[in-house]
């Protein structure tokens, strides 16, 4: 058997939960609309400003209604549940609008960091409960062009600048710190994004954290699955994002052989193939029972 014939058989162990092909309008919602990130100077800090943000309220929701220890290896949320909470919903909204009301320029470089990361992700799961029931966030989009997703509508307003979620990822995150692990802490939602982590991001866990949330996705099937010495399947974010991991095939290998447990490193590191690449972009919502 082939190794194609191979690949299109592989499912995981919960096969509810996969499908292929799907990732190819992916390549689409990658570009940036705005640059807000270089025009409002978001790369200034204050080093000497010891103060912290309090993002208890969104580590009380990823408490209640993330689910990190399904046998898929996903972290799914619950969606559903919390948009039947009156209460929760509250709380989230005032949260976003509390830490959008701050000027993260006026923090330190570490505690800004934790703030986007924070701020992505809990107006991501925000739009897709707004929304809800959604298939795909995908589905999600204020204006014209439907299935593009609502990556670069108008989502938040910080210190008076109005931002989409590129803005934050691409203009912002990606450009000033300019660290790949960013790309495994930031969550779009989807079964084929890394996973949304359990615990909220602060300048004391960061490193610890993204190091986690990068070894966590790496060494899962959806990142990369060599399936023969000359064939291989790999997320598409690392052909979406190829520069942020050393611009080749041959960077990609490298760079997920610095995550990966042992055995997986063995087989990358004598890996001498051709990849392909696939993303699922189905919610990663609990599946109703």
């Amino acid at each position: 058997m082939d190794a194609q014939t191979i690949r299109s058989k592989r499912r995981w162990n919960d096969s509810s939960l996969w499908q292929f092909g799907i990732g190819v309008l992916g390549v689409l919602i990658f570009t940036t609309s705005l640059s807000y990130g270089q025009a409002t100077n978001w790369d200034k800090a204050d080093p000497l400003n010891t103060a912290t943000i309090d993002h208890s309220v969104w580590q009380t929701i990823l408490d209640t209604y993330l689910i990190s220890d399904d046998p898929s290896g996903i972290h799914l949320f619950d969606y559903q549940a919390l948009q039947d909470n009156a209460t929760d919903r509250q709380r989230l909204n005032q949260y976003l609008e509390n830490i959008q009301g701050l000027d993260p320029r006026q923090y330190a470089k570490d505690v800004q960091m934790a703030y986007w990361i924070n701020l992505y992700n809990a107006l991501t799961v925000n739009t897709v409960v707004d929304a809800y029931p959604v298939e795909s966030i995908m589905e999600i989009h204020d204006g014209e062009n439907p299935g593009t997703g609502p990556w670069k509508d108008i989502r938040a307003n910080v210190a008076g600048v109005p931002l989409t979620l590129d803005n934050i990822e691409h203009d912002i995150l990606r450009p000033i710190w300019q660290d790949n692990r960013i790309h495994y802490a930031v969550n779009c939602a989807s079964l084929g994004c890394p996973n949304l982590a359990p615990e909220v991001f602060t300048s004391a866990n960061l490193d610890t954290l993204m190091d986690q949330c990068a070894k966590d996705f790496v060494n899962h099937l959806r990142a990369v699955e060599l399936l023969d010495e000359a064939f291989g399947v790999t997320s598409s974010l690392y052909f979406w994002y190829m520069d942020d991991f050393g611009g080749s095939e041959a960077g990609v290998l490298a760079h997920l052989q610095k995550y990966a447990d042992r055995d997986l490193a063995e087989q990358l590191k004598s890996f001498d193939g051709s990849l392909d690449h696939e993303y699922d972009w189905r919610l990663n919502g609990v599946v109703a029972q």
